[in-house]
């Protein structure tokens, strides 16, 4: 790392929306180090440095207390300007066939490695008095998510907890901003086990690009929440704000039971 660029840290950041945010603090000369638990973490590095920054990749699973440790080694020393704690995973079906190990890798990720992750980064900012905070919430914390149940009552954890630090910390001169995309076009929906027999598998989603170009000016300038993507993203975090619970459980049912994907397919061949 130099001493006269600024650093970022990302998380999930071998693919998708971690990879495009990791590629917009890049143009922006901040230099990098980079987490995932993948084989692709390094070549998604690679690429990042041929943008002209220096990048750590520290591949390790954040759902265990061995690779958050690992990870948070990898900091020590170094001056944390910006993290952005992006990493999540998913898992699709009903809660009753759902395999109870999956759903724990879901809070693993989501909620725990958010927590103990959170807690050293933002010490050390408010400390400092400077700093930003992002967390990678989702549209689908404003609503509970029938056959997708853990993980929506995941994202909601996180945006409660993402709004209740940028609160605490708001005269600190730290900024905490959670970042809240619709279905975008990422892997997430296959290692969900939901690419093609759900709605919102086969469905059109939003570009990354484009939710990551939009997640770092909402995370540089401080903003304290920001829907990210399409128009439609932005319309459907206006609906969650007003629908009714059992409204939009309903709704996230047609979208996320599986069978309804051949639904959708079928009704695009008509």
């Amino acid at each position: 790392m130099t001493d006269t660029r600024p650093l970022a840290l990302i998380t999930g950041a071998s693919s998708g929306i971690g990879h495009e945010l990791a590629r917009q603090f890049a143009l922006h000369g901040y230099d990098l180090v980079v987490n995932a638990e993948d084989e692709s973490l390094e070549s998604a590095a690679q690429d990042l440095r041929n943008l002209g920054v220096e990048v750590q990749a520290v591949r390790a699973d954040l759902r265990t207390s061995e690779g958050r440790f690992r990870l948070l080694d990898a900091l020590d020393g170094l001056t944390v300007d910006v993290a952005a704690l992006n990493a999540g995973v998913g898992q699709g079906g009903a809660f009753v066939d759902t395999d109870l190990a999956d759903d724990q890798e879901v809070i693993d990720l989501n909620v725990t490695a958010t927590v103990r992750l959170a807690k050293p980064l933002l010490r050390a900012m408010v400390a400092r008095g400077a700093g930003r905070l992002a967390f990678t919430s989702s549209v689908a914390s404003m609503m509970p998510g029938s056959f997708q149940p853990v993980y929506n009552a995941s994202k909601s954890f996180v945006q409660s907890f993402a709004q209740a630090l940028a609160e605490e910390v708001k005269d600190t001169g730290v900024a905490v901003t959670s970042v809240m995309p619709g279905p975008t076009d990422t892997d997430f929906f296959d290692r969900a086990g939901m690419a093609d027999d759900t709605r919102f598998g086969t469905m059109d989603k939003d570009d990354p690009a484009q939710v990551a170009e939009q997640a770092f000016r909402a995370i540089v300038e401080g903003e304290k929440k920001a829907v990210t993507g399409s128009l439609k993203a932005k319309a459907q975090g206006l609906a969650g704000k007003v629908l009714p619970d059992g409204v939009k459980a309903a709704a996230h049912r047609r979208l996320a039971e599986p069978g309804t994907g051949a639904q959708e397919s079928s009704g695009r061949q008509e």
